[in-house]
């Protein structure tokens, strides 16, 4: 947790004009938090040295005596976020068999969650990225893989405590146009905040307030500043950018990836998520601020058989400076993960890696992460 220090010089001015002032100011006046002070008013030297003296000898109250004028932290909030990855809760539309996503899960709305939602719980707000349509409607496109999710599913997220998708990906148009229309109005119906690069959303929490919007496949700098700007329009204290970016696949981003990521940074995005790799890929710190390039899926039901198991939950702990409202610092926990509880095979219930194990410290290899960094 970072501290903020002031100079002692500047406290103790601060607090001095205003007590000078209002020794001068009559009973009757209701005394105001801020007071205006024009160029012509004028301070005795004399008086400020006199009031810093009686200042810096005033005793300690608390318990320790050892703070002084320049160890003043500002006061702040935390807040924690979860990230996972991509979730399709449904299998692709020419697939019907006993191991499909429909015959394993059934009618089962606590089955794909169970083995994580106690950490969602104990969070404030969890991000997923939502890799389908939600719809009932039979047209769809002419792809190698589409997927429709059945709106009913959605109490799958409510249950697991996951309050908010990003839909700014390759799938959520599986459905055409109208599949997209029902799938805003599915996610809305069952109060699940949703975002993608035509729409932002917030979250209040705490009296702070987070921004988030997402980018798709072929989303640009420039439509990502656009939505920031909206953000920052709105008063969010925390700004979070969803990318759907990257080559399938891959465990390393590509020079688009970089590029843009950094650019959403140093717009003023507080942290950026990757997902569509279907695969982990590093974490960056940049300019104080993380991208995670690729967090692989998280309950995939598009597959069967998993080449590549591995996942995580990403937790951000922000701080938010309570005087101006800004993110000030944050930190990330990573919870290595594998998005089946049985191999080989799939049986679409995420389960978090025993810690120590070979496959936990396979997961953070791929982060280029380690436990230290927490």
């Amino acid at each position: 947790m970072s501290r903020f220090r002031y100079k002692a010089i500047a406290l103790i001015i601060c607090l001095s004009i205003p007590m000078l002032a209002a020794s001068c100011a009559s009973d009757n006046v209701t005394q105001n938090t801020t007071r205006d002070i024009s160029p012509e008013a004028s301070v005795n030297e004399d008086e400020l040295s006199e009031a810093a003296s009686s200042l810096a000898t005033v005793p300690d109250s608390s318990e320790s005596t050892s703070a002084s004028l320049t160890d003043i932290e500002v006061p702040t909030k935390e807040v924690t976020v979860s990230f996972v990855g991509d979730l399709t809760l449904t299998q692709d539309v020419n697939v019907h068999n006993s191991v499909c996503f429909d015959a394993v899960v059934g009618s089962d709305q606590d089955y794909c969650f169970k083995n994580c939602k106690d950490i969602f719980a104990a969070d404030d707000l969890t991000l997923a990225n939502l890799e389908n349509a939600v719809t009932e409607r039979k047209s769809h496109a002419i792809k190698q893989f589409c997927f429709a999710m059945k709106p009913e599913n959605l109490e799958m997220l409510k249950r697991a405590n996951i309050e908010a998708v990003n839909i700014a990906n390759n799938h959520t148009k599986d459905y055409l146009m109208e599949g997209l229309s029902d799938t805003r109005a599915n996610l809305d119906k069952y109060g699940i905040i949703w975002s993608d690069q035509n729409y932002v959303a917030t979250y209040e929490v705490n009296g702070v307030l987070i921004g988030m919007f997402g980018l798709s496949n072929n989303g640009t700098a420039s439509q990502g500043y656009a939505l920031i700007d909206q953000l920052k329009g709105l008063g969010c204290n925390i700004i979070i950018a969803s990318c759907h970016w990257g080559v399938e696949a891959t465990y390393e981003p590509n020079y688009a990836q970089k590029d843009l990521g950094r650019s959403l940074i140093d717009h003023g995005a507080d942290i950026v998520v990757g997902s569509h790799p279907h695969r982990l890929q590093p974490i960056e710190c940049y300019n104080g601020r993380y991208i995670i390039y690729s967090l692989s899926n998280f309950c995939f039901g598009g597959n069967n058989r998993l080449s590549d198991p591995d996942s995580v939950i990403i937790q951000c702990k922000f701080l938010i400076d309570e005087t101006g409202g800004n993110c000030v610092d944050y930190r990330l926990k990573v919870i290595p993960y594998a998005q089946t509880s049985t191999r080989p095979g799939n049986d679409f219930c995420p389960k978090p890696y025993e810690w120590g194990s070979e496959d936990y410290y396979r997961c953070l290899k791929r982060l280029e992460w380690s436990t230290e960094d927490e």
